[in-house]
C-alpha cells in the first residue's frame, strides 16, 4: 500500500463527464499494445529493472510460483492524477469507465526531439470525439530498447490543452512520455503536459507497442491496470481493436 500525501503539488479538477457511448461492431481481432515484463527490460536510468523471480518451481516444488518486483512506471503503464497532484486519486480510486472506452489512433509522422503541435493534432483522422481515448502511434516501438528511444518527440502544452478541449478521456504514446525527452529537461523541469492531461482527469498511458496496425482507424481500448490502493501509477496490459465507424458506416 502507498503511503499517502498530504503535502505537494495541488490542482487535480476532477473527472469529467462525457456523452454515453455505444460502441460500434468490432471490425478486426484484439491487439495487444504491451512490452512484455522481463528482467532486462529497458528502463529510464532513474527506474531499477523489474525483477521477476521463479520463487517456487515444479518437480522440486508441488506447483510453480512467481514474485514479481517492479516500478509502477516501468515499462507499458499508465499514469493516475496522483502521479502529479497530491489531491489527485490512485489507481484504487479510478472509475472503471476512465479504463476502457472508444478512441482513435493516430499515425505520426515525427523524429527525435519533434514538438507535435495542435495543428498536427487536427489535422488527423479519423476525427476524435468526446470522451475518446486518443493513441498516438509514431512508430517509436520499434526503438525500443536503444538509446534512440529515449529521444522521443512531445507534445506541447497547447496541443495538450487542445485535446483536453476536445474532451480527451485518455492519452496514450508509443514513446517513453508525452513530455519532454529526458536529455532535455532543464533543471526547473515540472511536467507541463502530464500536469494539463492528468489535472484535468485524463489518464496517461506510456511505452505502447504494435500501434502500427491500427493507425488511422476508431478502435476500442482497454486498460488493464492494477488495482493498487494510492498507487500514482500502474503496469497495464493494454489491448485494443478496430471498430467500425458509424459515421460512415
Amino acid at each position: 500500500m502507498c503511503d499517502l500525501q498530504t503535502t505537494g503539488r495541488r490542482g487535480w479538477r476532477g473527472w469529467r463527464s462525457f456523452p454515453a457511448t455505444e460502441m460500434t461492431r468490432a471490425t478486426g481481432a484484439w491487439h495487444d499494445l504491451t512490452h512484455c515484463f522481463h528482467d532486462e527490460l529497458p528502463v529510464p536510468h532513474v527506474f531499477e529493472h523489474p525483477h521477476v523471480k521463479r520463487v517456487m518451481k515444479m518437480p522440486e516444488s508441488k506447483l510453480n510460483v512467481t514474485r514479481f518486483e517492479v516500478t509502477v512506471h516501468t515499462g507499458t503503464h499508465l499514469d493516475a492524477p496522483s502521479h502529479l497532484f497530491v489531491d489527485g486519486p490512485g489507481f484504487d480510486e479510478v472509475p472503471l469507465g476512465m479504463l476502457q472506452g472508444p478512441g482513435v489512433v493516430w499515425k505520426l509522422d515525427v523524429q527525435p526531439h519533434d514538438e507535435i503541435t495542435p495543428e498536427m493534432l487536427q489535422a488527423m483522422t479519423p476525427k476524435m470525439r468526446p470522451g475518446d481515448i486518443v493513441l498516438l502511434c509514431a512508430g517509436w516501438d520499434r526503438r525500443f530498447g536503444t538509446d534512440s528511444y529515449m529521444l522521443n518527440p512531445a507534445l506541447t502544452v497547447p496541443a495538450a490543452e487542445w485535446l483536453v478541449s476536445q474532451g480527451i478521456k485518455a492519452l496514450g504514446v508509443d514513446f517513453a512520455t508525452p513530455d519532454m525527452a529526458l536529455a532535455k529537461r532543464p533543471a526547473d523541469f515540472d511536467w507541463p503536459v502530464h500536469k494539463v492531461l492528468l489535472g484535468n482527469g485524463a489518464l496517461v498511458a506510456e511505452n505502447l507497442a504494435n500501434l502500427t496496425p491500427l493507425a488511422g482507424q476508431r478502435v476500442e481500448v482497454v486498460f488493464g491496470a492494477l488495482n493498487i490502493k494510492g498507487a500514482d501509477g500502474s503496469p497495464a496490459r493494454i489491448i485494443a481493436r478496430p471498430v467500425e465507424d458509424w459515421t460512415t458506416s
